[in-house]
């Protein structure tokens, strides 16, 4: 296998969040460990450099403010986790989304028959 394929490189700075984006959400509920504290930091520090410059270049500022509102979600789930406490709630588009919204059970019927008539209990 040649080396420059064996990581996965993103093409954007959009690309590089939505991927760290998607290792954050793996991680976020896993026992804290040394190696997984080192790692996350890792990330922190890519955002802050490599991401970052690459946001600048391409001259997007929502990108530039939805990287920033990620760093500081990530650091708050570095002092969440050093405290003992369970981080509750996951990261959607760049942002923190609680974990604990309502969920409604949705089971669809049919009434006589028909797929065209259909009605939905919830």
């Amino acid at each position: 296998m040649n080396e420059e394929n064996r990581y996965v490189q993103p093409q954007n700075a959009k690309e590089a969040m939505e991927l760290i984006q998607k290792l954050f959400n793996q991680y976020r509920n896993a026992p804290l460990t040394a190696e997984l504290l080192q790692y996350h930091n890792n990330l922190i520090m890519r955002l802050q450099t490599d991401i970052k410059q690459a946001a600048e270049t391409e001259g997007q500022t929502a990108l530039l403010k939805d990287l920033h509102e990620m760093t500081e979600l990530m650091r708050r789930w570095t002092t969440i986790r050093l405290s003992g406490r369970p981080f509750a709630g996951k990261m959607r588009h760049f942002h923190f989304t609680p974990a604990n919204g309502q969920k409604f059970k949705r089971q669809v019927h049919k009434i006589g028959g028909s797929s065209a008539h259909r009605a939905s209990r919830h």
